[in-house]
């Protein structure tokens, strides 16, 4: 699935490890890159030359470079977010991350969610990285999720209904779920094994996972 790193204006917050390796290894096949606003000041922060700048350039002067710039209007429908994330379906992009995308206004954070909901009902499936939260948007299927040390892992429905869902390799599992989103039946949960095995037949579930505090744990 071709790959495609969005880096939004949130909160700052480096890439994890594995993203890095998966995105920028040696060998690996370059993500398009797409900044958004104060994303260009991260992706240099980020030691990463974006393909394509996307903004209203309203938290963030525009930059001055040779960099393709898509320049939007304050007055629009789209964040400069989910633009990005229209630019790199266009593209071909089905496997699109949104990183330095939590920690600010809560109404952006909330406005990304929605985005990777959009990105999953065009086929694709889409992350959300934040300082201490990892965000995963899927569609129907089987998923394997590695653990996370000291983290909490949380499942909810951003559709109306997730059914057949089923759960093993956690502390809360078994098969057989419904989700539906206004109830948090899934909230907190925690590995008991090397990885989470996640299906489920239809919706669109997000999957939380949160760094756990010290002292804290389920």
């Amino acid at each position: 699935m071709k790959k495609c790193l969005i880096i939004s204006g949130g909160e700052f917050s480096p890439l994890p490890d594995s993203l890095t390796s998966e995105y920028f290894a040696e060998g690996a096949e370059k993500p398009l890159v797409i900044a958004c606003d104060r994303g260009y000041e991260y992706a240099e922060r980020l030691g990463i030359v974006p393909d394509i700048i996307v903004g209203d350039f309203d938290s963030a002067p525009e930059p001055v470079t040779d960099i393709p710039i898509i320049e939007l209007p304050t007055r629009k429908d789209d964040t400069d977010t989910m633009k990005a994330a229209r630019v790199a379906l266009e593209r071909g992009c089905r496997d699109i991350c949104i990183c330095c995308a939590l920690g600010g206004r809560l109404d952006h954070a909330i406005a990304n969610i929605q985005t990777g909901a959009f990105i999953v009902s065009n086929g694709g499936q889409a992350r959300i990285l934040g300082r201490d939260t990892e965000i995963l948007i899927l569609g129907p299927g089987a998923y394997s999720i590695p653990q996370k040390a000291g983290w909490s892992l949380s499942l909810f429905a951003l559709s109306d209904l997730v059914d057949g869902l089923s759960i093993y390799g956690c502390k809360f599992s078994g098969e057989g779920y419904s989700l539906n989103n206004s109830f948090p039946l899934g909230a907190s949960n925690v590995w008991e094994a090397d990885s989470a095995r996640i299906s489920f037949r239809s919706g669109t579930l997000m999957i939380i996972m949160s760094r756990l505090k010290p002292g804290e744990h389920i």
